[in-house]
Formats: structure tokens, C-alpha cells, sequence
């Protein structure tokens, strides 16, 4: 079974934690408690490296979820994702985020008990990223208020204001939260979200002046600097490079590739007008982040008196405007300080080191504090604001806590201490609940509580925050003793007060050998998750966290309405001194302890798989020393105390109930009883179970892998059995439908086919009987009776016309029409003609025109009138018989640009003796032109041809006749071709002569010179024959070809 991080399955079937058990061996366990050897770390840490090369980057720890930072977006947040785990049982599907928060949120609808959600990690595991998806499941999921989504929206847009004011790049993760935070939603009884409350612990303050190399400052200074629009930054007299401000230039940092600080400028300015912040609000606040980076470069410089003097002027003027305070005043409480002794007050001037001090506090305590304005300000409008809104007491409360994890440096310090505090704590509550939900349950089934031995951090606990006795109660002490008291004086207390604790460990009270890894200035505490050395370096200015009091005073003047609540007066008359650091972290702490001691716990433990943020890349090194650190494998132990398996007995009677005969296919009985019958035949033997009132219990995470494979095998032969059946089933059941439909339509189709067969026998029958009565008065007038018959006969002569078409226009052929049709049909026959005639015309070419041109005039001159006619229809008439190369050039220059338009050699006979001569006969466009090889023998212009004259026998012989008056020609000219009807309707066409050829009998006269006639006899013979005659005429004898 192909095995997926989805709900469902490819068939749509959703998977459940013990369908995956038989792919185990590949993709590892869903839940830790389900690990044959539960000891070992390293087969903790190899299921959790399966899963992740799967990319299942969460697993089970009972109820607790382990998330793995992927790195990459896994596609596996959609809102069909939140579909497929709203309102399903927390195992039916595999581990994921979004099965905590539906679990949780169904826990606070069912129950009406306030739930908590508890998220811990390294920075970059995924905390925050966590905290959005869960805020998103519930803005998706949950039901709208009746009011509209305006809390919905508020707490959405909340996160990245926090991100902007308390998130910042470190070496571990470009979004690193540098304080904790818990959120309470407030649900009301629908389940809809109707307002919510921000709790915010140790912000990173020490982070606004100083930051290690590669690191950043707080997100919202770049993005002010990035995105803010040029007239607001002229206003807060600031400038766009961040290498210009010495707060952002520590960690040489400015530029993140994974970061757009422009764009995350535009989602801040969108999420602060959604969270009801007005214009001069916004204005206010960025006047004091702005202020922050000018205090950052105020400069000092030492008089003759060694006290410092602030040197830039200009900043101070900005500070002055941008705080509303006056700048001497200012001025005054960067350089000294005010010191009350006996009532009276003393301004003690401050040396170079003492004012950048003095100055860095005021950043610090200036920005922390703005912090601490701006999530109130956040509370105050997630808070309900309708007077008829229900009260908190009739609604119900879901908490996120997003917390730092325990934190190991190479170097650690008063931060890492309060952190690491701060994670016994939370371990301490984990492992108190996590036996106490057992112990519930146990108590609830009817099964003996067997005591858990586990590593009880109550002492570490007591260690750090015991009266007195404490590590926190002395480090208070020493800040408050009168007298100089130093970090290694804090330390000294240290070592005399509680020297004797196993879990605490200095240079002077450690051994030879330890002393090698502890400075002088270190002590070490013995954690529930490992050794942790600090540095005391530090730790008596950061408990103290003073501000001087001439500072204080400046701050509380301060026209900036923001400032002058974050500064109130009543500071000033409280003569108390204020709380350290680590004494208010510790009630805040103990106050939050109690908060989630009053709601039903749910647990993310998240961790990031390398150092360098790189998807796919798994660093066990790492990873054990996070397993190591969240005390996942105390908790693997703790839950795996009792049973390891535990499920309702009509779950577990369902899913196995196939590997008895007893139980299958269906039980009666009680489901308890079912089960009983079910493990007796799986031979399940005492110590491996108990069962319960309502669930059985499973010792042994074997027994349960032993069960599922004997299922795997189970549904093998069910599967082939149940598939024979229906296969079976079906095809029977197809059949007989198949069957049904068959009779059916056979019964119907019968029907169909009798109904028109009568049908048309009854047509046919009509119709015929129409069709006699109209033959029979046929020749009578158009009448209903005959109307049928006429229009048969009409329809029927034009279709047979349609396909008797002629199919030329020398086709004649047309059938004959029936006698009411006889002037439509010549109608149509005339038309059909024109028709074919048109589309001829259209379909020849221009040299096909021609031709057919000079046919015509050849067949208007000759046709019945000259013998040879009929032989010279099939030839075609050729443009010239004599090409350019056949013709001298000499004649061609005589003729100089007159083109030749026909070419023909000819035979001329004398006028005298009637001697033939081989000659050519050119037309041009003016004239009929003889030449004799090179030489032009006559020109006869077409003004002066008078007419030609041929015989009507089969001769060639022609006569071309000019005027008598011409001197220049010697008389009318008798010629012979072979193509003389070719020849002469070239002529006639070029002379216009076309009706000027006349066609002989018997004789033809002609013009022999001047006063001289001459005569051609022409008889029909045998054979052609021309020879001169007795009587001094041109004798022609011609065959007779045709008789006219």
C-alpha cells in the first residue's frame, strides 16, 4: 500500500495510523509510541529521518505533535487540506498541524473547557510559521461571527505587526521571534472567534543596540527605511541607507536575499490599519523607531574635565522633535545623572563610557517599551467591543503559546538563562500533565496506575526561582546590597549559598579535571536536557535594567502620546524600587504557569533539520542535540510507561474483526465482548493487555505490528473472495439487465416495424389509386382528381431532363416533353444553350479566341464555296509558317519597324509567261510585302488591293488585285500556297478585305500590265496541273474534292 502525507488516500479512503503500519519500514511509524525499542535514541532519530526523506515532517508522540521545518512549501496547507481534518477522530488520520488544532478546537466546543496550545523549539524549527498555520485552520474553519470577521481579521493581521516589532534575523533563522508570546482566542458558544488577548515575555531588547555579526536588528527598522515613502522619511529626518545608523550596522547585515523588507512594509501599514491604529498613531509610533536610530547616532566627546558632551547637534534636534521633548533637557540627561541623596538632588556629570551607556538604556527601555504599548494597543482592539457581546466567563478560550526553546551558545548569558528557566518550567508542567492525562485515564478505564519513574525537574526549578535560596533571589540580592557589587560578586554569593547542590557547578567548586571547561567568570547548571555553562558576564546591568532618573523624567514630559504613556509620571513619586528583570520574567513566567494549568494542554515540538536552512538536508548531529533538548525522549518514555496502544473497543472490533470466524463478517454481541473473543483467538497472552471500560489496551508495540501484518494477510484472501463474489453479482446482475433491455427493445422494435410497414401500404395504396384517377383524365383540365398525376409527370420529365442534359453545344440531343410542357421545355432548351455557350466562352484563352475568330471568317468566306474548304476546318491556322531566322535580315531592315504579322512562302507566276517563282508573301500592318530571298520584289499597301480572286476547285492558286491607276505596281499578282485558305483570311483580316474575295468559276481575269490582261482557265481533272495554254492563258486543272 502506497503510503502518502494526505487524509486521504488515491481511492479516497481515508488512511488511518494503522494503515500505515505495514509500510513502516519505509516511512517509519506515525507515532513514536509505536517504536519496538523506545529506549533508543537512535531509532528515535532514524524514524524521524524516514519520515522526512518521505517528506512526512510530523510524527506522534502520543498527543504530542513533532514537527520537522521542511524548509519548503509542501503543498499540504490548502483549504481542501483543512476539509479533510475537520471533525475527524485524531487517529483516523496521519500526524499533522492541522489534526492538533481540529482536535483542540473540538475538545473546546464539546467539552466548554479552555484549551491551550503550547509551541516550543530552536530558533528557525517553525514556531511562528506553526502559530500562522493554526490562526489560519481556525479563520478558515471556524463559523463567522454574527458581527462580521473583523476579530478574525485582527488576529490574523496582529502577527505581522508582532513579526515586524519583535522579529529579526539571526544566524539561526531570517524571522527569528526575539520574545514569547501567548495569544488567548476568545470563542464564543458557536464556535465562532469574538475576540483574543496578547501576553508577550522577554523581549530581546539588548537587540536594538547590539547585534552579533550576520545578524539584524528588529525587522520594522529596514522596512521604514526600505518602504516608507520619501515625504514621510524627510518628516522623521531619516535617510534610506541603513549603513548610516550605527544600531544597523553592528551585524553588517543590512540586506537579506530571503527578505523583502519592502513588500513586509506594505503588509505592516495594511495590518496596522486593520488593527484600528489611526494616522496620527502610526505617525506617533514611527516617530519613536525613528527616534531609536537617531539616539543611536548621538555621540560623545570628552571635555577638559574628561565629561562627556553630546557632539551632533543635529540629531539631538531630530530627537527633540520626533520624542516632543524639550532638546536642553534632553541634552542634560544623556550627560549626567541625577542622583537624591537626603532629600536633596545632585546632577553628577557623566564620563564617555557612563553617557553611551546612559544613552543605550534609553534606546533600549524606549523601544521595549513601545513594544509593550503597541501589544496592549493590539489587545485593546481584539477585545469585543459590543456592549451585548458575551462576557468571558460564557465563552471559551483557546491559548497559542509561541516560546523560545532551550537555548545552548557557545556563548550563553542572562538571556539564555531566563529562556532555559523558562523551558524547565514549561517540562516540568509538560511531564506533570502528560502523567496526570494518564493517570486519568487509567483511573477512568478501570486499569491500575502503575507509578512512572521519570527525571522530576522540580529540583532544577527550585534551583533557579526558590526564596532566598535561589539563583534569581540572589542575583537580586546582590543588585540591591549597598556597596560595589560585581558580576563575579554575584558569583562568589553564588558559590557560598548553594554550593552543595548536585545541579549547580563553578571553577572553585568543581574538580581538577571539569575546572579545564569553566572560566572563572561561569557557572554551570545541570538541566533536565543537558549541561548549560553561562557566562555572569553581564548579568547584574541586565537583572538591574536601569534607567537613570533624569531620563525618566525627560521621557515622562514627552509630548509623543504614545511616549507619554509608556512614561507615566507615577514612576517618578514611586519612591519602590522597580522589579529586576529576572523577578518579573519569574512571576510572569508563574503567572503563565497557572494560565496553562487551567487549560487542557496540546503540544507542538518543532525542530529545524539543519543550520543551514536547505531543504532535503537532514544533520543528525543536530537534531539529537534538539531531541536532547526538547526532552522528547523523557516524554517518549513517560507515555510509554503503561501501554503503548490504546483504542475504543468498537474501533478495534471494526478493524480486526475479520482475523476471527467468530467475529465475521459481523458481531452481536457487545463490543467488549467481541473484542475479548478477538484476542483470545489471536492468542494475545495476559501481560501484552488490559482491557478497559470502554478501550483495550496494548502493551506492546509488537503485538500491535503482529496484528496488522496478519490483517495485511487477512485482506489478501478476503479481498480475492470478495471480489469473486461481486464479480459475480455484477456480471449475473448485468445480464439480466442486459437481458430485460433486449426483450424490451425486441417487443418495442416489433411494434415500430408493423406500425410502418401498415403505414406505408397504406400510402403505397393512396397513391396509386391518386395516380389512376389522374391518368385517366389526364387530358381533361387541372382538376384536384388529375392535379396528382400531372405534377408526377411534370416532376418526373424534369429530373429524367436533369440527367439527360446535353452534355456540348454540338449535342442536339433533348428528350421530348410531355405536351403541358412543351414551351417550358424549349424555354429550358434555349436557356440550357446560352448556358453551355457562356460557360465555353468563359473557359477559352485569348490565342483560342483568335483562332476561333479567323475560323469564322474562313468559314463566312469558303464555306460551300471553295473545294479545299472542308480539308483546312481540322488544321489549326498558325501565326506564321515562317520563322525570324527563315527571313532575311535585309528585308527585315527594308521593313524597318513594321512587324511582321504572317509569314507563308508562296510560288508567283510571271505575268508573261507564266513562269513560277519561289517567293514570300509577308503582312504587315500596312501592307502585303513580296520578297525574293533578299530583296523586296513588290510592296502592295491595303489602300491599293482592290480584291482577290480564287477558284471554287481544290487549287491553291489566288489572284491579288491592286488599282490601275497605281503606277508603282506592274499589275495584279498571281500566287500559289499551300495553305491558301490560311493565307488568304490572314490577308483578308489584315486588309479588311473580307468581303472583297471573290470566288471563281471557270476563269479568272486579271491585270497582266499596262493595257494587258491576262487569263486563268480553270477545269476540273484528275490531278493538279497548271501549265500555259495554246492560247496564251494560265491553264489550271483540279480535282473536284466536293460536290456543292
Amino acid at each position: 500500500m502506497r503510503y502518502r502525507a494526505s487524509a486521504l488516500g488515491s481511492d479516497g479512503v481515508r488512511v488511518t495510523m494503522e494503515s500505515a503500519l505495514t509500510a513502516r519500514d519505509r516511512v517509519g511509524v506515525q507515532d513514536f509510541v509505536l517504536l519496538e525499542n523506545f529506549t533508543s535514541e537512535a531509532a528515535f532519530i532514524e524514524n524521524l529521518r524516514r519520515r522526512f526523506r518521505e517528506n512526512l515532517i510530523y510524527t506522534y508522540i502520543g498527543p504530542v505533535l513533532v514537527s520537522v521545518n521542511p524548509y519548503r512549501d509542501l503543498q499540504i496547507y490548502s483549504r481542501q487540506h483543512m476539509e479533510r481534518y475537520r471533525g475527524v477522530s485524531f487517529y483516523e488520520v496521519p500526524p499533522h498541524l492541522f489534526a492538533v488544532a481540529d482536535t483542540v478546537y473540538r475538545a473546546l466546543r464539546t467539552e466548554r473547557r479552555d484549551q491551550a496550545v503550547m509551541i516550543s523549539g530552536e530558533s528557525g524549527a517553525g514556531k511562528t510559521e506553526a502559530t500562522k498555520r493554526l490562526l489560519q485552520f481556525y479563520a478558515e474553519t471556524c463559523p463567522a461571527p454574527e458581527r462580521g470577521g473583523a476579530v478574525r481579521d485582527r488576529l490574523l493581521q496582529s502577527n505581522p505587526v508582532l513579526e515586524a516589532f519583535g522579529n529579526a534575523k539571526t544566524l539561526r533563522n531570517d524571522n527569528s521571534s526575539r520574545f514569547g508570546k501567548y495569544m488567548d482566542v476568545q470563542f464564543d458558544f458557536k464556535g465562532a472567534p469574538v475576540g483574543g488577548h496578547i501576553l508577550s515575555y522577554l523581549l530581546e531588547k539588548s537587540r536594538v543596540v547590539h547585534q552579533n555579526h550576520g545578524e539584524r536588528n528588529f525587522h520594522i527598522f529596514y522596512q521604514l527605511l526600505e518602504g516608507g515613502e520619501e515625504e514621510m522619511l524627510r518628516r522623521l529626518g531619516l535617510e534610506r541607507n541603513p549603513q548610516s545608523y550605527l544600531y544597523l550596522v553592528k551585524g553588517q547585515c543590512a540586506k537579506v536575499s530571503s527578505i523583502n523588507d519592502k513588500n513586509d512594509w506594505k503588509v505592516v501599514r495594511k495590518a496596522l490599519t486593520v488593527i484600528d491604529f489611526t494616522e496620527d498613531e502610526v505617525e506617533d509610533l514611527l516617530s519613536i523607531v525613528a527616534s531609536v536610530l537617531h539616539l543611536g547616532n548621538i555621540h560623545f566627546a570628552a571635555d577638559e574635565e574628561s565629561n562627556a558632551q553630546v557632539t551632533t547637534e543635529n540629531q539631538l534636534k531630530y530627537l527633540t522633535r520626533l520624542l516632543g521633548v524639550e532638546g536642553s533637557t534632553l541634552r542634560e540627561a544623556l550627560t549626567h545623572r541625577k542622583i537624591i541623596a537626603k532629600g536633596e538632588e545632585l546632577l553628577s556629570p557623566l564620563n564617555l563610557e557612563q553617557a553611551a551607556y546612559a544613552r543605550d538604556a534609553l534606546a533600549k527601555a524606549v523601544y521595549s517599551r513601545t513594544f509593550t504599548w503597541l501589544v496592549e494597543k493590539i489587545n485593546r482592539s481584539l477585545a469585543s467591543k459590543d456592549a451585548d457581546s458575551p462576557s468571558w466567563r460564557s465563552t471559551t478560550v483557546l491559548g497559542l503559546l509561541d516560546i523560545y526553546g532551550f537555548e545552548v551558545f557557545q556563548h550563553n548569558s542572562f538571556e539564555q538563562f531566563c529562556i532555559n528557566y523558562c523551558n524547565e518550567k514549561l517540562q516540568q508542567l509538560f511531564i506533570e500533565l502528560t502523567l496526570k492525562s494518564e493517570q486519568e485515564e487509567y483511573e477512568a478505564e478501570g486499569i491500575a496506575w502503575e507509578p512512572v519513574q521519570y527525571f522530576n525537574n522540580k529540583i532544577i526549578c527550585d534551583l533557579v526561582e526558590e526564596k532566598f535560596k535561589g539563583i534569581i533571589s540572589i542575583l537580586d540580592e546582590e543588585c540591591l546590597r549597598p556597596g560595589e557589587a560585581t558580576d563575579l560578586t554575584f558569583l562568589e554569593k553564588l558559590e557560598d549559598t548553594i554550593k552543595h547542590h548536585p545541579h549547580l557547578l563553578t571553577h572553585k567548586l568543581a574538580d581538577q579535571r571539569t575546572r579545564k571547561s569553566l572560566g572563572r567568570g561561569e557557572f554551570r547548571l545541570l538541566h533536565y536536557a543537558g549541561e548549560v555553562t553561562y557566562s555572569v558576564t553581564g548579568f547584574l546591568d541586565k537583572n538591574n535594567d536601569l534607567l537613570f532618573r533624569n531620563l525618566k523624567e525627560t521621557m515622562c514630559s514627552s509630548e509623543n502620546p504614545i511616549m507619554s504613556q509608556c512614561f507615566d509620571r507615577s514612576e517618578l513619586s514611586d519612591k519602590k524600587r522597580p522589579e529586576t528583570v529576572a523577578t518579573q520574567f519569574k512571576m510572569s513566567l508563574l503567572q503563565l504557569v497557572e494560565i496553562l494549568k487551567s487549560k487542557e494542554p496540546a503540544y507542538v515540538r518543532c525542530i529545524k533539520p539543519n543550520d543551514a536552512k536547505q531543504p532535503g538536508r537532514f544533520d543528525e548531529v543536530l537534531i539529537r542535540h534538539q531531541v536532547k533538548y526538547l526532552g522528547l525522549m523523557e516524554n517518549l518514555r513517560v507515555r510509554r510507561a503503561g501501554f503503548a496502544y490504546r483504542r475504543k473497543y468498537e474501533v478495534f472490533l471494526q478493524r480486526y474483526k475479520s482475523l476471527c470466524p467468530e467475529t465475521w463478517p459481523s458481531w452481536a454481541g457487545r463490543p467488549q465482548d467481541g473484542v475479548a473473543v478477538l484476542v483470545r483467538h489471536l492468542g494475545y497472552k495476559p501481560e501484552e493487555y488490559k482491557m478497559g471500560r470502554t478501550k483495550i489496551f496494548i502493551r506492546f508495540p509488537k503485538t500491535l505490528f503482529a496484528t496488522e501484518d496478519a490483517l495485511e494477510v487477512r485482506r489478501q484472501s478476503l479481498a480475492t473472495k470478495i471480489q469473486a463474489a461481486w464479480r459475480g453479482y455484477h456480471w449475473r446482475q448485468k445480464f439480466l439487465r442486459v437481458k430485460q433491455s433486449a426483450i424490451c427493445i425486441q417487443s418495442w422494435w416489433r411494434g415500430t416495424l408493423g406500425r410502418r410497414k401498415a403505414a406505408k401500404r397504406k400510402w403505397a395504396a393512396q397513391t396509386i389509386r391518386r395516380f389512376i384517377r389522374g391518368f385517366i383524365l389526364r387530358h381533361a383540365p387541372r382538376c384536384p382528381e388529375n392535379a396528382f398525376f400531372l405534377d408526377h409527370v411534370r416532376t418526373s420529365f424534369l429530373l429524367n431532363l436533369r440527367r439527360q442534359l446535353p452534355r456540348n453545344v454540338l449535342d442536339t440531343s433533348w428528350p421530348t416533353p410531355p405536351p403541358a410542357l412543351r414551351e417550358a421545355s424549349e424555354l429550358l432548351r434555349e436557356l440550357c444553350m446560352k448556358n453551355m455557350v457562356w460557360k465555353y466562352c468563359r473557359g477559352i484563352s485569348p490565342e483560342w479566341k483568335q483562332q476561333l475568330q479567323q475560323k469564322a471568317v474562313a468559314s463566312e468566306i469558303f464555306k460551300g464555296k471553295k473545294d479545299n474548304y472542308p480539308q483546312s476546318v481540322p488544321r489549326l491556322f498558325i501565326s506564321t509558317r515562317l520563322g525570324t531566322d527563315e527571313i532575311s535580315p535585309k528585308v527585315l531592315q527594308a521593313l524597318g519597324s513594321e512587324p511582321i504579322q504572317y509569314a507563308v512562302p508562296v510560288v508567283k507566276y510571271d505575268r508573261k509567261g507564266y513562269k513560277p517563282r519561289s517567293r514570300q508573301l509577308l503582312l504587315t500592318p500596312n501592307a502585303v510585302v513580296i520578297v525574293e530571298d533578299a530583296k523586296v520584289k513588290q510592296r502592295i499597301d491595303y489602300a491599293n488591293l482592290t480584291g482577290i480572286s480564287v477558284s471554287s476547285l481544290s487549287d491553291s492558286l489566288f489572284v491579288l488585285h491592286v488599282q490601275r491607276e497605281d503606277n508603282k505596281q506592274k499589275g495584279d499578282v498571281v500566287l500559289q500556297s499551300d495553305h491558301v485558305i490560311e493565307t488568304l483570311t490572314k490577308v483578308a483580316l489584315s486588309a479588311d478585305r473580307v468581303n472583297n474575295i471573290n470566288i471563281n468559276q471557270g476563269s479568272i481575269t486579271f491585270a497582266g500590265g499596262p493595257g494587258r490582261d491576262g487569263t486563268i482557265d480553270f477545269t476540273p481533272g484528275s490531278e493538279l496541273l497548271i501549265t500555259k495554254a495554246k492560247n496564251g492563258h494560265l491553264a489550271v486543272v483540279a480535282p473536284r474534292l466536293n460536290s456543292r
